[in-house]
């Protein structure tokens, strides 16, 4: 890549642009005939068919010429205006990003009054008001829909924000808060330690604590082995520990599958589960603590409807 990124090719840009424009001229202008004196004949070509069919080399319309010599004086304009020779930034000095972040200014400017107003109100307050609720839904399909799905319910291995069931918790201060910091949760993978019967036993075990359709046989035989290896995280009755984002196995949430295979590949191979922090995804913008305080208040207004 570094090949790309050397100061040749910006030259080697402009020399091809510049070269393709020049030569266009010339190629129009040694094609363009003079106009006919009055009474004077166009030139005949080679080209006769069908005994009195003939090509005549009449000039082209001046107004047709008029509009490609202008469309080559607006590329040379264009040029020198704004960027489009290589590393030349033209006399303009306009930029995409200074456009973008000109536009993100004045949105900000024009909603800060609004953020400031919903700032005072604690997370339930904001979650209850439909404005409030509008602006949340807009910040969630840009920043967060990609994961977590358009309507909020997730998708395998990102977790459904409609429910009651929350890996880290579901108050509003921790909404906000995995918001604001991102989660990184991580299953170690038993694999080895366990072997193929150990992994069979336990995932059978971990099928029991939901009432799901399992091998009795095995099930006993991996509580002990969940209780060696799983209850640390999980709990001795696999009920899941919020403050390490461990989940409760003994509901019908399944984040990455409840069937059996799914469930042997998860303690298998262990989980990384990872949701960027707002410092990622908002950026730096002013109003981002605003963003935080209404996206948290959506979130949490999403498991408040059932």
């Amino acid at each position: 890549m570094s090949d790309f990124t050397s100061g040749f090719w910006p030259i080697y840009i402009s020399v091809i642009t510049l070269v393709s424009i020049i030569g266009t001229w010339v190629f129009v202008k040694s094609h363009t005939t003079r106009k006919l004196a009055p009474g004077e004949k166009a030139e005949l070509m080679e080209h006769t068919w069908d005994g009195d069919l003939q090509d005549l080399n009449n000039p082209l319309p001046r107004w047709w010429l008029g509009l490609f010599y202008g469309t080559l004086a607006f590329a040379l304009i264009y040029l020198v205006l704004w960027p489009g020779l290589g590393t030349f930034k033209g006399v303009l000095g306009w930029t995409s990003l200074g456009e973008y972040e000109a536009e993100v200014k004045a949105a900000e400017a024009k909603f800060q009054p609004v953020y400031a107003g919903f700032m005072k109100q604690d997370i339930a307050s904001v979650a209850a008001n439909p404005e409030a609720r509008a602006i949340g839904k807009n910040l969630f399909l840009t920043y967060c829909s990609q994961c977590h799905g358009s309507d909020a319910a997730g998708a395998t291995g990102f977790p459904n924000l409609t429910d009651h069931d929350w890996l880290y918790g579901g108050d509003p201060d921790t909404i906000k808060a995995s918001i604001t910091d991102g989660r990184a949760g991580v299953m170690p993978a038993l694999g080895e330690a366990l072997g193929p019967q150990g992994t069979k036993e336990v995932a059978n075990y971990v099928l029991s604590l939901s009432g799901r359709k399992h091998d009795a046989a095995l099930a006993a035989a991996g509580r002990q082995k969940f209780a060696d290896n799983c209850a640390a995280c999980h709990g001795a009755d696999g009920t899941g520990m919020a403050a390490m984002g461990a989940p409760n196995l003994t509901d019908k949430v399944w984040l990455y599958g409840g069937s059996e295979a799914a469930i042997i590949e998860t303690i298998a191979k262990g989980r990384n589960g990872v949701m960027p922090g707002a410092a990622q995804t908002l950026g730096t913008t002013s109003n981002k603590d605003a963003k935080l305080h209404l996206l948290a208040a959506y979130v949490y207004g999403l498991s408040q409807k059932k």
